[in-house]
């Protein structure tokens, strides 16, 4: 099964690990690293790693993931290209904007937060 993760990355830490194991067990992993320009979009800030450093991060944490950098504009474009059967969101992750669940295609999946007692990030408030 073709399975779709997507995120920053800006400096790989246990969550995300823990987001891309889970999301790596489902089957065939695309990984799609957001682009400097939608992160400060997004974000209102720029990543302190820039894209192909955090690109090159998960391309070695993740050998057998297919790791790609998304679009600036059209966020639907990577997800057309990949045809994925899965995409894996992190417990507090939104889709892109504009992005409806209708408009992808495939069924998403929701993972519940990690270690939610340990990582103050983990905790919804």
């Amino acid at each position: 099964m073709r399975v779709l993760a997507f995120g920053t990355f800006d400096g790989l830490h246990p969550g995300h690990r823990f987001y891309l194991d889970a999301a790596l067990k489902r089957g065939e992993l695309f990984i799609v690293v957001a682009l400097d320009e939608t992160v400060q979009r997004i974000k209102g800030r720029m990543p302190r790693f820039n894209q192909r450093e955090r690109k090159a991060a998960v391309e070695q944490a993740y050998p057998s993931a297919h790791v790609l950098l998304g679009e600036s504009e059209n966020y639907l474009l990577p997800v057309r290209r990949i045809a994925p059967e899965l995409i894996v969101l992190g417990y507090d992750q939104e889709l892109p904007p504009g992005v409806k669940n209708a408009d992808l295609l495939c069924p998403t999946e929701r993972l519940e937060a990690f270690e939610p007692h340990k990582h103050k990030s983990s905790l919804k408030t």
